[in-house]
């Protein structure tokens, strides 16, 4: 089916579904890259009016990418529920906008329709939006989980503890981490980045992580981000496994390039659910993901980078996961050029995440080829705690000297939860509050009131 827009004398014709889509899109490097990017702010406009005239029922019957040669496709149509559609089936893609940003919408009714979403639908509505509606939209909806401590609780913003080291010492790693607990981050998670995928390494992160964890009675989950294969083969031996990790994107091409299948991440799923280790839930999987991974995989089949960043949290969601990261500038500028093209991103990725129910968290971020710089990620960090991020990157000086890019620090997690009066998951402030390193109020310490875990860990790591 074509799509057509008059502006003034000139009418804009668009060939399918997908074009109108891709050419309805804000500005970005990697759209321009694929080729299927508006030619023009006139077209790009009229592409905006054309697709706020789509009934959102079309999403269901005109798919992106064929039902018969895609996974993604199939998990998308086959999950979706009618009955939780039912409510907003009439609306067109620009009365849905309307219906998220009515003050008579809360998290009730956008909780209600989950189910009833597809990722197109969600894609589509938010390339409607101004990034003052992806906030205040995705402000309404909260996805709160659970595995050793509760996250996505309204008020409350947590942080991943990366403590990664360019040659996976285990000293290093635990001092980076140390470091970050005394700061009062790592609720989310302590989760590393190895240097190498060997097993016996991979292994002994976990088992450090772990005897620290137990040790100090820590609240909180582990993750050495490794391959799901790795993951599994790690659980099969017996390591102390919390998170399983593994990159995902939105197509099954895509997904192949990772080497990964629905199937591989069910396995995977099933591995860590059979541990039991979680305290107060089970949900375990963290996925990462960011727009522009099915381009770079040449993998996108004409769909623009943003919509194929929203099938991944489909996929996602199938896998009830504790955290999704939205990894959102780390590609590089040939997807994301500027600061304002990561701003936005990282927007419409919390916004879409959330209202497919995903608990989304975004590591802040951008590469040093990247025309973007530290006050840039002080903008989407602030903008992205008053929407209700889930969760943010933990970094030392914000400076991952592993990866070699430009994140969030311990600091600015302090200054957001300053300026936004946003909290910690209670059980980890409970647990920081009586290690003397914040007081009742969250609030840190000094340095000398923190002597019980310093002294103590210090001992932990032979260190006199």
């Amino acid at each position: 089916m074509s799509y057509t827009e008059t502006i003034g004398s000139r009418t804009y014709r668009f060939a399918d579904l997908k074009t109108l889509m891709a050419k309805a899109s804000p500005q970005r490097s990697g759209d321009q890259l694929a080729g299927v990017a508006a030619a023009s702010e006139e077209e790009r406009v009229a592409a905006k009016m054309a697709l706020a005239q789509v009934p959102l029922r079309t999403f269901l019957n005109e798919a992106l990418i064929p039902y018969e040669s895609d996974e993604v496709t199939r998990l998308v149509i086959d999950d979706h529920s009618p009955q939780a559609f039912a409510e907003i089936s009439h609306l067109t893609v620009g009365d849905f906008r309307n219906w998220l940003l009515s003050s008579t919408t809360d998290a009730d009714a956008l909780t209600r329709i989950t189910a009833g979403l597809t990722p197109e639908m969600v894609a589509a509505v938010s390339k409607l939006m101004r990034n003052q509606d992806l906030i205040a939209a995705a402000r309404k909806r909260p996805v709160i989980t659970r595995f050793r401590n509760t996250i996505g609780l309204p008020g409350h913003m947590s942080v991943r503890l990366q403590p990664n080291h360019p040659t996976d010492d285990v000293k290093g790693i635990a001092a980076s981490m140390l470091d970050g607990l005394m700061y009062g981050c790592g609720d989310a998670m302590i989760g590393i980045n190895p240097a190498s995928d060997n097993l016996a390494a991979i292994t002994k992160l976990l088992l450090m992580i772990d005897d620290f964890r137990q040790r100090y009675q820590v609240p909180t989950q582990s993750c050495v981000l490794t391959h799901v294969t790795n993951t599994i083969a790690a659980i099969e031996k017996g390591a102390p496994v919390d998170l399983v990790f593994q990159s995902i994107a939105g197509t099954e091409k895509a997904n192949a390039g990772f080497g990964i299948s629905l199937a591989l991440l069910q396995e995977a799923y099933e591995a860590g659910l059979s541990l039991k280790r979680g305290t107060v839930g089970n949900n375990l999987m963290y996925f990462e993901t960011g727009q522009g991974s099915a381009l770079s995989a040449d993998a996108h089949f004409g769909v623009d980078q943003q919509t194929c960043e929203v099938r991944a949290y489909a996929v996602a969601r199938k896998f009830n996961p504790f955290l999704v990261n939205t990894v959102v500038g780390f590609i590089g500028p040939e997807y994301l050029y500027d600061g304002k093209q990561i701003t936005r991103a990282g927007l419409e990725d919390h916004f879409c995440g959330k209202l497919l129910g995903v608990p989304m968290g975004c590591d802040i971020c951008y590469t040093n080829h990247a025309e973007a710089d530290q006050d840039d990620m002080d903008n989407l960090l602030t903008l992205l705690g008053v929407a209700g991020i889930n969760f943010i990157m933990g970094i030392p000086g914000a400076d991952d000297v592993m990866l070699n890019y430009q994140s969030t620090s311990f600091h600015d997690a302090l200054y957001v939860r300053d300026v936004l009066g946003l909290r910690r998951a209670p059980e980890f402030e409970e647990w920081l509050e009586s290690m003397q390193i914040t007081d009742a109020r969250g609030t840190l310490l000094s340095a000398s009131s923190q002597q019980p875990l310093l002294q103590g860990a210090n001992d932990w790591m032979g260190i006199a």
